[in-house]
């Protein structure tokens, strides 16, 4: 664990420089405003075109080690997806949305991405590019110590003493040390880029609903997922009906959750 914190906390001499783009605040805060969960809608098909561009801006989001351990199913069978509202009690949000799109957290894929980083890296350093020791370090290493947890959490739990008894006297990771825990570590990561997704669906002028209410081991059969991965939401999409927003946004007063210490 000595070399964790180099990778941490060096700064790594890559020589590359990104500068930061020309953005419009107030464009940002009309599509913040503009996205709503909007329960029923009209009959208004949403541009393929739109549906692909928006998917990879979700793929765009930010993600835990770059290891992207999501997949978003969009689905297009009129069938699969008349079954999929079902799965989703029916609610109006999915039965008549335009599309449906469920967010799937695949927290096992950890290992096939780490494995694609290096591949990324080793192509990089064959047309000159220089990849810091503690990239290649992270990958081959560190991420599979931390990932892996081996058969009924087995090695997570004996990991988890070992942090405690680190973390007497050092500062240290402390997560995840289970298949539960992998999966919330993949789920948060997801639920950026459903963020991603949906504020560009607002951006286009089209509507989402970010759904948790469904059977969870219907729709992981209907998809053919495996025991490991995790539905993280069901995002129908669509242009709103004339009744489709039930009632004004209604927000606690932000000193109840933003924190000055």
């Amino acid at each position: 664990m000595a070399d964790a914190s180099d990778i941490f906390n060096k700064i790594p001499e890559l020589g590359y420089q990104e500068k930061a783009p020309q953005t419009d605040p107030e464009a940002f805060a009309r599509i913040l405003e503009a996205r709503r969960s909007v329960r029923v809608y009209d009959a208004t098909p949403v541009p393929e075109a739109i549906m692909r561009e928006v998917l990879e801006w979700a793929l765009l989001a930010p993600n835990s080690s770059n290891l992207q351990c999501w997949e978003f199913y969009w689905v297009r069978n009129p069938e699969k997806k008349k079954t999929l509202a079902k799965y989703c009690f029916n609610q109006p949000a999915a039965r008549t949305a335009a599309e449906l799109v469920v967010a799937v957290a695949r927290p096992s894929h950890w290992k096939k991405h780490a494995r694609q980083m290096v591949a990324a890296f080793e192509e990089a350093e064959k047309i000159g590019q220089k990849i810091p020791a503690s990239a290649w370090a992270y990958y081959k290493k560190l991420a599979p110590f931390v990932y892996t947890q081996g058969p009924l959490s087995v090695f997570g739990h004996i990991k988890k003493l070992i942090f405690f008894f680190r973390g007497l006297t050092a500062i240290t990771p402390r997560e995840p040390t289970s298949h539960a825990g992998m999966g919330l570590w993949a789920n948060k990561s997801c639920a950026l880029a459903c963020e991603n997704f949906m504020l560009g669906m607002s951006a286009h002028g089209f509507d989402t609903c970010p759904m948790e209410g469904f059977d969870s081991k219907r729709v992981k059969k209907l998809l053919n997922l495996n025991c490991t991965d995790a539905v993280t939401m069901v995002i129908s999409v669509g242009k709103r009906g004339p009744n489709g927003v039930y009632g004004q946004r209604v927000r606690f007063p932000s000193a109840q959750f933003i924190k000055e210490v």
